[in-house]
C-alpha cells in the first residue's frame, strides 16, 4: 500500500474537521457559563459560542456532564494580530484537592509571531508534564479541531487528527496517572501577561479590547457519568454508533509517522528533554518509549 505523505496527510485532516461538524453538539445544551457573564455569547442555534476578554474579565464555560474517558473534540478560532498576554484553553478537569487535569493552553504572542500551544497533565494534583510546539498553520484564520482521547491506558493529544502527543500510563513503575475521577470539559479565555507570551516580557494591549476567540462543534463520544451512580457501572455512553474506539485506541505506524514529524519539526519544549530543571536525572517516565 503506499504511505500517506505529511502534505496528504494534512488533506485528509482538514477532511476530518469537516466530518465533525454533521456530529457537533449543542453548547445550549451542553454547557454553562462558568464567569464572564455577558462576555459568553451562543450563537448559530447552539453551534457556535465566543469569549471574550476585556482589562475587568475573561469568560468561560464548562460541559454540564462529567465523564470517565471518552474523545472529546472541540474546533476553535483564536485572536488574530497582537494576542499577546492572553491565554485560550479547552481542558478536562476534576475538582478539589488532588484533582485530575490534561490541558490545551494557546498562549497568545505579538502580531506576527506564531501562538504557542502548551500541554500538560495532572494526576492526583500534580503536574510539570509540559510539552509545547508551535502550530504548523495560522490559528486565526480559519477553525481547527483539537481533540483528547482519554482512556485507561493513555491519553493523546491531536490536532486536525493528527496526533502531536501520547501520554502513557506508567502506574506500574510509580507514576499517577489520571482514571478514577470523572472530569469536565472546561474552556477559558484570559490574561495572564504575567506570564504567558515570552516568559512575561510582552504584556496585553488593552488597546486592541476586547478580544475574542470562538469555538464550535463541540462533539464527545465517552461515558457519561449518571448521577446518584458511581461513575463507570452507572455510566452512559455518548457513541451514537457504540464503536467506542477510544476506549482502546493507540497509534498505528501512520500515526507514528505522524506524531515523529510533528515532534521532530515543531516541538519546541519536552520536560523530559530539560535536563537543567532535573539535575538529580529525569523523570523515570521519560525513560520509556513515548508512543
Amino acid at each position: 500500500m503506499k504511505s500517506i505523505t505529511c502534505s496528504n496527510w494534512l488533506k485528509l485532516s482538514v477532511f476530518m474537521t469537516l466530518l465533525l461538524a454533521t456530529s457537533a453538539g449543542n453548547f445550549y445544551q451542553d454547557a454553562v457559563t462558568t464567569f464572564g457573564d455577558q462576555r459568553v455569547k451562543i450563537a448559530e442555534g447552539g453551534r457556535l459560542l465566543s469569549l471574550s476578554l476585556d482589562k475587568s474579565s475573561g469568560s468561560g464555560f464548562q460541559s454540564k456532564n462529567e465523564y470517565l474517558f471518552g474523545r472529546f473534540d472541540m474546533q476553535l478560532k483564536l485572536v488574530p494580530g497582537n494576542s499577546a498576554g492572553t491565554v485560550t484553553t479547552f481542558y478536562l478537569s476534576s475538582v478539589g484537592q488532588g484533582h485530575d487535569e490534561i490541558d490545551f493552553e494557546f498562549l497568545g504572542n505579538a502580531s506576527g509571531q506564531p501562538y504557542t500551544l502548551h500541554t500538560n497533565v495532572y494526576s492526583q494534583g500534580k503536574g510539570d508534564k509540559e510539552q509545547q510546539f508551535k502550530l504548523w498553520f495560522d490559528p486565526t484564520t480559519f477553525f481547527h479541531t483539537y481533540t483528547i482521547v482519554w482512556n485507561s491506558q493513555r491519553i493523546i493529544f491531536l490536532v486536525d487528527n493528527i496526533p502531536i502527543r501520547v501520554y502513557n500510563n506508567h502506574e506500574a513503575i510509580g507514576v499517577p496517572f489520571p482514571k478514577n475521577q470523572p472530569m469536565r470539559v472546561y474552556c477559558s479565555f484570559w490574561n495572564a501577561d504575567d506570564w504567558a507570551t515570552q516568559g512575561g516580557q510582552v504584556k496585553t494591549d488593552w488597546a486592541n479590547a476586547p478580544f475574542t476567540v470562538y469555538y464550535r462543534n463541540f462533539n464527545v463520544k465517552g461515558d457519561v457519568c449518571v448521577p446518584g451512580s458511581p461513575c463507570g457501572s452507572g455510566s452512559k455512553s455518548t457513541d451514537s454508533l457504540n464503536t467506542q474506539e477510544w476506549e482502546t485506541q493507540g497509534l498505528d505506524g501512520k500515526g507514528r509517522n505522524r506524531i515523529r514529524w510533528v515532534q521532530q519539526k515543531h516541538m519546541i519544549y519536552n520536560y523530559c528533554a530539560d535536563r537543567k530543571r532535573y539535575p538529580q536525572g529525569l523523570p523515570v517516565e521519560c525513560k520509556r518509549p513515548r508512543f
